[in-house]
């Protein structure tokens, strides 16, 4: 598995980790994920997952890049540190990874939010801190809300069929070291099928498929990992759909192939 640097850390995580949205597998699922090189799983109190997650980290944490986040309804300094104490337990674990802020709130001074993460780093419950869903703007203010610590990611929707955040957030985002995590990498499983509505980008990934010798998937996710400050976090019920969005990782789409793929998806 290809490892990449998270922000500005030095922590190395892998490009291809495991999203618990609608997650409906066992935990052996996301074990078996770890075990073939996908260590970095990303859950939400939101998704209703942390249980699952907890259970399939429990004995083998120390492998488990292990990411949640808080929602906007949380973001008040003592719901923040609560709402953290709560995914703490839920997960079965004394320190989160990568503690995210899961959309913008509009209710609550981003500040406050920011001190009690700060808060949260400076007593070893979180190691790092994320955003999620957030524009160019809001990933500013969130930076210089912060005094002592750094955003390390912003976790957002982007796939072949939707290329918005190349304009401006992927650019910003390399400038400043933040590391995109990509959710719906293969959206929403459109991607991993034949049939998707772009007919063209259809027609070339099919194309590609068969000259790389991979599945539509593991070529849909190698395009969106071939960005340096990009990871993704495809989601996976079943370990035969985790082994195959890993194998993803570790190859190289040929110039062509990538070029004909980048023309087909844009727009």
């Amino acid at each position: 598995m290809q490892l990449k640097t998270l922000g500005r850390t030095g922590v190395k995580v892998p490009e291809i980790g495991l999203g618990t949205w609608e997650f409906t597998g066992k935990p052996e699922t996301l074990r078996r994920g770890v075990e073939i090189g996908a260590s970095f799983i990303d859950t939400a109190e939101i998704y209703g997952t942390e249980d699952v997650v907890g259970k399939a980290i429990s004995g083998i944490r120390q492998k488990v890049f292990l990411a949640t986040k808080a929602s906007p309804n949380h973001f008040k300094y003592d719901d923040l540190l609560m709402a953290a104490e709560n995914s703490l337990r839920r997960l079965g674990t004394s320190t989160i990874d990568l503690y995210q802020l899961h959309w913008p709130s509009n209710d609550v001074p981003i500040r406050e939010t920011m001190r009690a993460m700060e808060k949260l780093v400076k007593e070893g419950k979180i190691a790092h801190i994320g955003i999620s869903n957030f524009s160019v703007q809001q990933t500013k203010e969130a930076q210089e809300a912060l005094s002592r610590y750094e955003v390390v990611s912003n976790q957002v929707e982007y796939h072949l069929l939707d290329r918005s955040i190349e304009s401006e957030l992927i650019p910003f985002c390399e400038r400043e070291s933040i590391t995109i995590v990509a959710y719906s990498p293969l959206a929403r499983g459109s991607l991993a099928h034949p049939s998707i509505r772009n007919k063209r980008l259809s027609s070339v990934l099919e194309s590609v498929r068969r000259t790389e010798g991979k599945t539509t998937a593991q070529v849909s996710l190698n395009w969106i990992n071939s960005r340096e400050n990009v990871v993704a976090i495809p989601k996976a019920n079943s370990p035969e759909h985790v082994r195959e969005d890993c194998e993803a990782s570790g190859w190289h789409l040929s110039q062509k192939s990538f070029e004909l793929i980048d023309e087909a998806s844009k727009g």
